[in-house]
């Protein structure tokens, strides 16, 4: 067997708080204004009670509501698949397993967390969402997730991808969204997730019908992205498997890497390692500090890695990866030792893309390819050791409207990044 899947009645009623697993508590936002520490006050212009509890929990588990479910099951639980193509391709001992989160209706992870937030906000009278969205995938996500529940979705998408990538604006209007390339006020600014999320918060705090939703990076999104992880687990058991050497997955602002590693935290002698590009190394470059989520200095302080939130990347593919800050959680467990971090320039990880689409026939979101890069990496070090390891890896998303990157590298037109 090659594949493992599990019951509709298996998704996983709880959420995984990693939280408790900390050797310290992590420290709290600040207010942008007061520099002292935020209250959940200071959120409720943004975010619904339910949403600004589970940020601020230490809850070990949080019940996953039933509506939530009923909605997470038109596609989950999602397949665990062994990559022995590309295991031979590499003549490798290593077993190589992923989670395959590309047949949400999305196309990606993200909607695990979509559909919470869209609950969460609809049950609390809201009647308008307003995010960001890098390569598209999270606002494709939040679409879907607001159409499910009446209510109005509002994208700011990122002008870069909004002008690589015009069909997943399709996909979000054909979901009753509304799409607008960010920063709005600049038209000749190729954008970055830091502006995005400023146009979109700037809107939802002068509204009253309209919350922010954000699709990484905060402790409640991460959370609704463990079911990737606890599922996995459970598939590895039923595919006869021991824990896994080690857990990788591409990291941007945090949420596919925080789903499938945090249920793993715990277990120490499991390794976990976050991908990101090496035009954008927040976690292998950057400092970590108090720092603003968006450009325009309306969010909280977050404490993480970050490049400065005047950071403006290149325009690489992987445009949910260009982000100049990182998940509070996940900068902690990189600061501790718990999460090591490693970057890798485009061309590289298109390389790695090709090569998996030829033998495992998956043609893999550019975000995804940088987790198919670091795994490729990993099994031809464990053929050079002769070592039988455990390779588990998050396919967070199919490339299907990223053709223009993969047309770009197939013709030589992808530019070298530098770090």
């Amino acid at each position: 067997m090659t594949r493992w899947t599990l019951p509709p009645g298996k998704i996983p009623s709880a959420w995984f708080n990693v939280a408790p697993c900390l050797p310290a508590p992590l420290a709290p936002p600040l207010h942008p204004a007061t520099r002292e520490p935020v209250g959940p006050g200071d959120l409720a212009p943004l975010f619904p009670t339910a949403l600004i509890e589970q940020e601020l929990t230490a809850a070990p588990w949080i019940d996953v509501p039933g509506e939530v479910l009923d909605i997470l099951r038109l596609w989950r639980p999602t397949p665990l698949v062994r990559a022995i193509r590309l295991e031979r391709a590499l003549g490798t001992p290593a077993r190589i397993y992923f989670k395959d989160e590309s047949g949400s209706p999305a196309g990606s992870h993200k909607p695990n967390t979509a559909v919470a937030q869209a609950f969460y906000n609809a049950r609390e009278g809201l009647r308008r969402l307003t995010t960001e969205t890098g390569a598209g995938q999270w606002g494709t996500a939040l679409a879907f997730a607001c159409a499910q529940f009446g209510l109005e979705c509002q994208v700011y998408m990122v002008r870069a991808s909004f002008e690589q990538k015009p069909y997943r604006r399709v996909i979000m209007e054909t979901w009753g969204g509304s799409v607008l390339p960010s920063p709005v006020d600049q038209p000749d600014h190729p954008g970055s997730l830091g502006t995005a999320i400023s146009d979109a918060v700037r809107e939802a705090i002068g509204r009253r019908d309209t919350h922010y939703s954000l699709g990484s990076v905060l402790n409640h999104v991460l959370l609704h992205q463990t079911v990737i992880g606890l599922e996995a687990r459970e598939q590895l058991t039923l595919a006869g498997e021991r824990l896994p050497d080690v857990v990788i997955a591409p990291c941007g602002g945090g949420s596919n890497l925080g789903g499938i590693a945090f249920p793993f935290v715990p277990e120490t002698g499991v390794r976990l390692l976050a991908v990101e590009p090496l035009s954008c190394p927040t976690l292998t470059q950057g400092r970590f500090d108090y720092d603003f989520g968006d450009s325009a200095g309306f969010t909280p302080l977050l404490p993480m890695y970050t490049l400065g939130h005047d950071f403006v990347p290149p325009s690489i593919h992987a445009g949910g990866l260009r982000y100049h800050g990182d998940s509070p959680l996940i900068s902690a467990l990189v600061r501790d030792g718990r999460i090591e971090a490693v970057a890798y320039p485009q061309g590289k990880v298109f390389e790695a893309a090709v090569q998996f689409a030829r033998v495992e026939g998956k043609v893999a979101a550019p975000e995804a390819a940088h987790a198919v890069r670091a795994v490729i990496d990993e099994a031809l070090a464990a053929k050079e050791t002769g070592e039988e390891k455990v390779i588990l890896f998050n396919y967070c998303g199919h490339g299907f409207l990223d053709l223009s990157a993969y047309d770009d590298y197939l013709h030589g037109r992808l530019p070298d990044e530098q770090g």
